[in-house]
């Protein structure tokens, strides 16, 4: 097991009815940035709740975040809590709404150009303005995370800045709101969370076998009530598992000790950035095709996660690696997602070529648990996606 220092400030309050505790964790004195995105919030009643548990407060409201939130639009929110002097944000949405709001936080107070944030690689380690959240999609981990990605609308770029100054400092979690949610959103929710922990597991063998065990059993979790909550959004017991499982797969408890990869998320960034892909749907397209490039270094995890996350029986370590990646596609169309990026657009000829030259240019040329992901790897991986 890898050396490693764990540390997690979010309270989380998790269940039923929940919002009303508002009133204690928001500072009595407290004026509040609320935070939202394209108006879901109206419609699932979680607006009204929000209100009446701050209706002591002083409120200044910004809607109108985007999914893979723009730092153009996050700009204007931070002007406003500038001018109105606001002291704490509350963000109530998904997790593009949390992930701007992480941005707002670190932004306001932020005495440089605050686009160095997004480039710059900075550690944000103090002088934000204390945040809150009011979960209402479960996917990203967001909400008890210290990470946020944020789009440059202007150049296409989709880029991670992190620190842990930027963890919420509680977040309300009522698996309620998932019975209003569409079939994609829950859809992109299971496939997000469990890329999120493929990306901390499917490395290499370091015997860190709780922290394996904690990552299998939140895949069979997702493997069994993924497809069951989009038949069924409005079963508070699926409901509530899923969302457990989407904050427990990038809380950081489960890449303790462990090595990490997060290439497949690099690449699926660009490719929401390019050409405006949801998310969790990129991941779909390029992890499974990133296994089977770097399938000599995965082969050892692939082989363990297809034994013991789906029951393949056999020795030959090829075999079951081969196998666990048949599996993984599988399960991603049995959510409803496409694993190709022909599935979503037909500009895609020249998407390797871009990615690339990103990659190049932000100094990405050996990245991956091994650092053997190169330039030409990467290519390999985008074009066996298409």
């Amino acid at each position: 097991m890898l050396n490693f220092e764990y540390f997690n400030p979010t309270k989380l309050i998790f269940g039923k009815g929940q919002i009303v505790r508002l009133a204690e964790l928001v500072p009595a004195k407290a004026r509040v940035l609320l935070i939202y995105g394209g108006g879901s919030i109206f419609r699932n009643g979680v607006y009204e709740q929000v209100k009446e548990a701050l209706k002591h407060h002083e409120i200044i409201e910004f809607g109108g975040v985007e999914p893979n939130p723009h730092f153009e639009t996050l700009m204007k929110a931070v002007m406003v809590a500038r001018e109105q002097q606001l002291d704490f944000i509350l963000a109530v949405g998904g997790g593009s709404v949390i992930d701007g709001a992480k941005f707002v936080s670190a932004a306001i107070k932020f005495e440089d150009d605050p686009v160095n944030l997004l480039r710059g690689q900075i550690q944000i380690t103090d002088n934000v303005v204390p945040l809150g959240t009011v979960l209402t999609l479960p996917a990203t981990g967001s909400e008890m995370n210290a990470g946020s990605v944020v789009t440059i609308a202007a150049t296409q770029e989709k880029l991670f800045f992190a620190g842990p100054a930027l963890f919420p400092q509680f977040s309300i979690c009522d698996p309620g709101v998932v019975a209003s949610l569409p079939p994609a959103q829950i859809q992109n929710g299971v496939v997000d969370a469990f890329t999120h922990v493929m990306e901390q597991y499917l490395t290499y063998p370091t015997s860190a076998f709780l922290q394996d065990r904690i990552s299998e059993g939140i895949l069979q979790t997702l493997i069994e009530t993924g497809p069951e909550v989009v038949k069924h959004p409005g079963d508070y017991e699926l409901a509530a598992n899923l969302m457990w499982c989407c904050t427990m797969a990038l809380n950081g408890l489960i890449q303790n000790g462990v090595p990490t990869d997060w290439v497949t998320h690099l690449i699926g960034h660009e490719l929401t950035a390019l050409y405006g892909i949801d998310h969790a749907r990129t991941l779909a397209v390029i992890g499974p095709n990133l296994y089977r490039v770097m399938f000599t270094d995965k082969k050892e995890k692939l082989a363990q996660y297809g034994r013991r996350v789906w029951g393949l029986k056999g020795d030959d370590i090829n075999t079951l690696a081969q196998l666990a990646i048949i599996k993984t596609i599988d399960f991603f169309h049995e959510m409803g997602v496409d694993t190709q990026l022909s599935g979503y657009t037909s500009d895609y000829a020249k998407s390797a070529d871009i990615i690339v030259e990103r990659f190049e240019q932000r100094g990405w040329i050996a990245i991956g648990e091994r650092q053997h992901v190169t330039p030409d790897k990467v290519r390999e991986i985008v074009e066996a996606s298409y």
